[in-house]
């Protein structure tokens, strides 16, 4: 499936199996909206990742082995758990 950008480009995909995450390049992103989301097997946008802080943008993500969640990171210095499934925020850190 291809996947137009919304803002920027594509950092990184991640096809699982109810669409693909997507994290755009957080460069001249809008801050108020979140460049973390996944889009739907029909090429819907399915959900948009829950920030820890509405000024911070994702910087990094990875699939968790639980098949349930995934990591991300901010640029803030934020280490965030999500739900794979909403892309709600189950939990975060600050590692700075």
């Amino acid at each position: 499936m291809e996947i137009d950008p919304l803002y920027t480009v594509i950092d990184k995909t991640i096809q699982i199996n109810i669409g693909v995450i997507v994290l755009e390049n957080p460069m001249r992103f809008p801050r108020n909206e979140s460049n973390l989301y996944l889009v739907g097997t029909k090429g819907e946008i399915v959900w948009m990742a829950e920030k820890p802080d509405i000024g911070t943008l994702f910087s990094r993500v990875k699939l968790n082995e639980d098949g349930e969640t995934f990591s991300a990171y901010t640029l803030n210095g934020h280490a965030c758990d999500l739900d794979l499934k909403t892309g709600k925020l189950l939990s975060h850190s600050s590692i700075k």
